[in-house]
């Protein structure tokens, strides 16, 4: 008897429970109040069963990475969030990299990397026009570089003090050699839970507007959610379908990052951090109920490289990159890395471990090396 049907056969699960393994184990989707009960009353293994299905469903036994490294432009940020660690409101430090500074690191990357990752704090007094002058000078330092840049937060705000329209935003941004958005900066979509955490930042509406032009601009982007401080299960899920909703429309995420709320050097400290255990029921349900976006990402800066590699029995399917030391928005806020730094080697063999085959892609998550002789 195989794990899905001693699941449908269990006299440890409830009827409802049994019901929704069958629409997941049959490709149905399921719905906001099914993933609620995942939440409430499912247990891990039965949450393992389930998301690693959805996996193997959508990306078979691989497991991916990429060659990166992070450039943080300033932590010197027109918001005060309650749970950021990184600004200069909160940090005991703060800077403000150059232009120049910044395109001598790229200048000084290896060959092996692939991908910058450009994210900062929301400087007040730099528009789109600086940013696309940093990302034209970076474009012609790497012009085979792949440049994934700005959280809709900075898009937001960058856009508007320049005085443009989203659309003309980008039609700058891509001509400077923009290629993808990252995810940050969503938060929690709850409305109420935003105001306690981050009450002066952009709407859950603009974020989702950001996102959506872009991809109707042509321009991937990732999605992520904040999770683990103040917030109830109820609003992780009303997130989870706010982003299914607006990828059945775009099809533009390439992956959701679950990113785990870390507790030192900020204001909602009080509130501690989950647990492990709670770190892997959000992966899995998050998988189960994204069945439109194709990858879900651990970002082991931020739980930890074994963490990390446990994940990927809970419908993980992507460890990020080599990352080189080069963030310090999760080590300012206590993470369990605080140089995080991993070669592709290293990477590799935490794949092997978990039982999977890595494959090393593209920040479009083409294949470029793997285990395999090729895509199947």
């Amino acid at each position: 008897m195989g794990y899905t049907e001693l699941i449908l056969k269990s006299p440890n699960y409830t009827e409802s429970l049994k019901l929704i393994a069958s629409k997941v184990l049959n490709k149905q989707r399921i719905t906001a109040e099914e993933a609620i009960e995942l939440y409430y009353h499912a247990d891990l293994p039965f949450l393992s069963i389930l998301a690693d299905f959805v996996r193997q469903s959508i990306n078979g036994k691989y497991a991916f990475y990429n060659r990166n490294v992070h450039i943080e432009p300033t932590n010197i940020c027109v918001y005060d969030c309650k749970f950021c660690s990184y600004s200069h409101h909160q940090s005991k430090e703060s800077w403000e990299l150059t232009i120049s500074e910044m395109v001598e690191t790229v200048r000084n990357l290896g060959d092996e990397i692939t991908e910058v990752h450009i994210v900062g704090a929301v400087h007040p007094g730099r528009d789109i026009h600086y940013y696309a002058e940093l990302i034209r000078k970076v474009r012609e330092t790497r012009p085979e570089i792949h440049i994934k840049a700005f959280t809709a937060i900075e898009i937001e705000y960058m856009v508007k003090k320049a005085g443009l329209s989203l659309d003309e935003g980008y039609a700058i941004l891509k001509e400077a050699g923009l290629n993808s958005l990252p995810g940050g900066g969503a938060e929690i979509f709850d409305e109420k839970v935003r105001e306690v955490i981050c009450g002066k930042k952009s709407t859950s509406e603009a974020w989702l507007e950001v996102h959506e032009v872009a991809h109707r601009n042509g321009i991937p982007t990732n999605c992520t959610i904040l999770y683990g401080h103040v917030e109830k299960y109820e609003h992780r899920v009303d997130h989870l379908l706010r982003l299914r909703n607006l990828q059945d429309k775009t099809s533009g995420f390439n992956a959701f990052i679950p990113l785990k709320f870390k507790s030192k050097n900020n204001e909602l400290s009080w509130v501690g951090e989950v647990s492990v255990l709670e770190d892997l029921r959000n992966y899995a349900v998050s998988r189960i109920f994204l069945d439109n976006i194709p990858h879900l990402k651990a970002y082991w800066p931020m739980i930890g490289k074994q963490m990390a590699a446990l994940s990927l029995s809970f419908g993980v399917d992507d460890l990020d990159g080599t990352i080189n030391d080069s963030t310090k928005i999760y080590s300012m806020a206590g993470a369990d890395d605080q140089n995080p730094a991993l070669g592709s080697e290293e990477l590799k063999q935490l794949i092997r471990d978990a039982g999977m085959i890595p494959v090393e892609r593209d920040s479009l998550y083409n294949w470029i090396e793997s285990d395999v002789d090729s895509n199947p």
